[in-house]
């Protein structure tokens, strides 16, 4: 059985190897990477906090789901040793020290979230101080992230290695995210608009697939240098397209390296 720890104090009596953080509302796409996890270690352990920092939306904040029960079982069908939930206090139990994310940190997401990525690095930083594990696993779902946090473990000297885990899809193609059980039937038929739009090998080709789909709104759409987050160029080995955007006033966000499968 997947051991539950509540605090600080039963946090340390313990010793894991690889940590999976969460927000919770748990799915297929988090399962992954328990399951990756445990094919590093069997002392997988999973993080479930909502942390308000990354919210710069008061109503996105009250909206997110709360599914600890169902978080639980899923956990432990793929395979988590203990899932940490903590309180506000744990990790934040005095002034907050917060973690800037630069100028990376302002592009693309960080443009339309003000704030985001500094209370996500923050909030990671204090698990990894907390829970000190010698891997972390994160989705490239969230790739602007995921490029954040290697920066941040590679400027501050921290002894984690990051592993990027890949998108897990539903069958139609759409990426799996906490924030689709917000779509109803008619949105998450327009949703599909995004993976669509990543099959095509330019930018211009995805604009023109996106622009046949009323219910979507970009915010941004680009092909990046994955080792600099820059616009990529001619001389950019790894290129990756970035896409954001609204269905029904649900933000859904994709990526796709140039050259690969969706």
């Amino acid at each position: 059985m997947t051991l539950l720890i509540k605090s600080i104090d039963d946090l340390a009596r313990q010793k894991f190897d690889v940590l999976v953080p969460t927000m919770g509302a748990l799915h297929a796409g988090h399962q992954s990477l328990i399951k990756l996890a445990r094919q590093r270690s069997d002392r997988v352990l999973v993080s479930i906090f909502i942390n308000p920092l990354q919210f710069e939306n008061k109503d996105d904040l009250a909206k997110y789901p709360k599914t600890l029960e169902a978080d639980l079982k899923l956990a432990e069908a793929a395979g988590a040793t203990a899932v940490f939930v903590p309180s506000y206090e744990d990790i934040y139990p005095g002034e907050i020290n917060r973690i800037e994310a630069g100028e990376i940190g302002d592009l693309y997401e960080g443009a339309s979230r003000d704030g985001h990525f500094s209370g996500v690095l923050t909030v990671v930083k204090r698990l990894f101080d907390l829970t000190k594990p010698k891997i972390a696993i994160f989705c490239e779902k969230d790739f602007q992230q995921l490029f954040l946090i290697k920066q941040m473990v590679k400027e501050l000297n921290i002894p984690i290695e990051i592993v990027a885990a890949p998108i897990i899809r539903e069958i139609d193609g759409l990426a799996m995210s906490s924030r689709n059980v917000r779509l109803d039937i008619a949105g998450r038929k327009s949703a599909l608009i995004i993976s669509q739009a990543l099959k095509e090998n330019t930018i211009e080709d995805m604009h023109a697939v996106l622009a046949t789909e009323p219910a979507f709104t970009l915010d941004y759409l680009e092909i990046i240098d994955e080792d600099t987050f820059l616009p990529a160029s001619e001389n950019s080995k790894n290129k990756r397209a970035i896409i954001a955007g609204w269905v029904n006033g649900v933000r859904l966000l994709d990526n796709r390296r140039m050259g690969a499968a969706l």
